[in-house]
Order: C-alpha cells, then sequence, then structure tokens
C-alpha cells in the first residue's frame, strides 16, 4: 500500500479519512471504487474497537425495546453484507471467516427465559424470525451446553465475521483501488476561512483534502469538538479450543446478566463483554474476567479447560440515542461516520455505501438518513 509519513504539507487528495477502522476502512474502499482520490490516516488500522471486536452481525438478537430506527438499520446493512463479503473476498484475495449459523440465545434459570420469551413476542411484533427452543433443543445445536439450560431462542439470520481478517482484507483492496494510507496519527482539522480544509498530523505535516470524513470512532469528538460521541469500555477474551467446540453464536443470560461466545473457524471463541462508563480506562481488570467468566461457565462448563489467549479492552464510540453519525457535521467539507457503538461491524456496508454517496453525489441508503448529524443540532 503507499504509505506517506508527512514531514511537511504533501499533495492533496479528494478525500481524507481520519480513521482506519472498519468504517472509515470500508468506506475509504467504497470511495476509492468510485474514482476518488482517497488517503487514510491512521497509525495502525483496525487497532482500536475493531481489533477488539467479536464481529457479531446480529440485528435479531441485538434487538431492543428502544431502538428500531437502528434495527431497520442493522437489517438493512445484514441484507448487503453477502454481496459486500463477495466482492471483498474477490478483490482482496482474503478469506473472512463469514458464518451464517443464526445465533443461539439461552437462558440459564426460569426468569431468564420469561424474558426470552417476552424478548420473542417483540421480536415477531417486528416480523423478526426467531423459534422457540426447548432446552433439549438448544443442546442438539450445541451440546456443550449445561444441561442447567432451561430453553432459547434461534435467530437464523443472524451472521458473524471476523473483525481482524475483514480490516486485513479492506486495507488490501484499499491499496488495489489506489487509496493511500498515511501512518500516522491526526492531531486536529484544519478550516481555514477559504479553501479546502486539511488534517494536521503529530509530526507538524498537514494532509489538505477535497472533503473530510471523521471516522476516528471514539475519539472524534476530539478532532471535533461539540460531536456527542463517547467512549463505551468493553473487556474481552479469546480463548482457544478444538475446531467445533461450539458451531454457532451463543448469547445468553445468567440471572439477568448477558453474556456471548462467538467461535472463530479455528478453534478460537471470542467471550465478552463487558459495557462500562469509565472513560478510556483501558485496564483488564480482574473483576471484568471474573464476572465473564464465570457467566459463560454457567452456560458452557467446558470452556474452563481451554487456553485464555488474550484479554484486550476497546473503547466502543457510544453516542446518546445508540445511533450512528454519518452526514455532514456543520464545518463545510467535513463528514462524521462515526458511533456505531456495538454494532461497527455489522453497519460497515451500509456506513461506506452512504459515505461514498454523499462523497459522489449518489443516493443515500434510506435507512441511514435517520443518522444524519444534524438530529442532535438545536
Amino acid at each position: 500500500m503507499s504509505s506517506t509519513r508527512p514531514s511537511g504539507s504533501e499533495p492533496g487528495h479528494d478525500v481524507v479519512i481520519v480513521g482506519g477502522g472498519v468504517a472509515g476502512l470500508a468506506a475509504a474502499w467504497r470511495t476509492a471504487r468510485r474514482g476518488l482520490s482517497v488517503a487514510v490516516v491512521d497509525p495502525a488500522p483496525g487497532s482500536g474497537a475493531t481489533h477488539a471486536a467479536a464481529g457479531m452481525l446480529a440485528p435479531v438478537s441485538e434487538v431492543t425495546y428502544t431502538e428500531e430506527p437502528l434495527l431497520r438499520l442493522g437489517l438493512a446493512s445484514l441484507a448487503t453484507w453477502p454481496a459486500f463479503r463477495a466482492e471483498l473476498e474477490d478483490e482482496s484475495g482474503a478469506e473472512l471467516d463469514y458464518r451464517t449459523e443464526g445465533t443461539l440465545e439461552v437462558a440459564r434459570g426460569t426468569d431468564d427465559m420469561a424474558v426470552l420469551d417476552d424478548l420473542a413476542a417483540f421480536e415477531r411484533t417486528l416480523g423478526l424470525r426467531v423459534e422457540r427452543l426447548t432446552g433439549r433443543e438448544c443442546r442438539s445445536f450445541e451440546p456443550m451446553l449445561s444441561p442447567s439450560v432451561r430453553g432459547g431462542l434461534l435467530a437464523r439470520d443472524d451472521a458473524w465475521v471476523d473483525p481482524r481478517r475483514l480490516v486485513r482484507a479492506l486495507l488490501t483492496a484499499f491499496e488495489k483501488a489506489g487509496g493511500t494510507l498515511v501512518a500516522e496519527r491526526a492531531a486536529g482539522i484544519v478550516l481555514p476561512g477559504r479553501g479546502s480544509p486539511s488534517v494536521r498530523l503529530t509530526s507538524g505535516g498537514t494532509v489538505p483534502a477535497g472533503r473530510i470524513v471523521v471516522a476516528a470512532g471514539s475519539w472524534s469528538a476530539a478532532l471535533l469538538p461539540g460531536l456527542p460521541v463517547r467512549p463505551v469500555k468493553g473487556q474481552i477474551l479469546r480463548l482457544r479450543g478444538p475446531r467445533g467446540f461450539l458451531t454457532r453464536c451463543v448469547r445468553g443470560l445468567v440471572h439477568g446478566s448477558p453474556a456471548y461466545l462467538v467461535p472463530r473457524g479455528d478453534g478460537e471463541i471470542v467471550l465478552g463483554a463487558t459495557s462500562e462508563e469509565l472513560g478510556y480506562d483501558a485496564r483488564v481488570t480482574a473483576g471484568g474476567v471474573y464476572e465473564l467468566l464465570r457467566d459463560a461457565r454457567e452456560l458452557v462448563p467446558g470452556l474452563t479447560e481451554l487456553e485464555l489467549a488474550e484479554t484486550a479492552v476497546g473503547f466502543r464510540p457510544g453516542t446518546p440515542d445508540n445511533l450512528p453519525l454519518i452526514g455532514p457535521t456543520g464545518p463545510p467539507g467535513v463528514l462524521a461516520a462515526t458511533g456505531h457503538g456495538r454494532n461497527g461491524v455489522l453497519l460497515a456496508p451500509v456506513t461506506a455505501e452512504a459515505v461514498a454517496a454523499l462523497l459522489t453525489g449518489g443516493a443515500v441508503p434510506e435507512a441511514a438518513l435517520s443518522c444524519d448529524p444534524g438530529r442532535f443540532h438545536s
């Protein structure tokens, strides 16, 4: 990939995207494919929230009672994932470990099952496809589940993907589309009274741009003060076991506490995740690890025999209404593509299409219109 490390002002690009997470890279790839000159500014693409993410593409099993616009956005993006995956694998030559076996939601106790039954009734009012299962039926799908699991739901339309493979594929495809990686950290955005904006680098250099897209995740507000994005800490574990230990994504309720386990094709199992309003506290805590393992063990007792291969912390970019910010932010020539919360990987295709459309004068996907940052302007 073309990589620049400016010591002064560099030649401008049609578009400079600040942030090389999954949203920024997907938008960069799609925009470069439409013929624009695109640069991504990030010292280590994919090392933030994307690196810690489990990669669930699960709008059905993650639905909540107050977030129907987010559900519509997630369903719209999920519908485009097969084509997005096929194009990306074809252009990058990489395999994403994309899985479509669905999500098995299970309940540890009677009260937990009552919560799932209420959720299933709500999902059906929205036209979502979910199947009620007994405990025995749950174990027929996943034999490693505890005999004490009372029952569950099967969301067949959910999927998942390996975010780390996804980042590598996006970087390769972006390179092949003519994109440039500026492997430095952005220090700010320069908004001159006249002319085009530029990105100021911590090295002191600048990257001029026709337009700028801020896709810096939870750090976006540091570049655009007043942008309503905050960090939501998540601790996550990676276990190493035999292939086939689990065959689908398992989400569970244990005495009211949620947990999930996401298997990879190589035997890795991602276990998560906490949700903590602690700012940029990057510590992996004993309490966080204990709670994740405690609840997951109630669902899948055998996981305590697996290797604990990695602990990590990610900072999800949260917004007040949990919808992302995709569109003009106020300053001329500056767009946002941030605030994806726990759904960054799921929403990558629809975000990429929306950003590319905004930059080239195309039609923005209808479901993404609710993400206009202007909804927070007085």
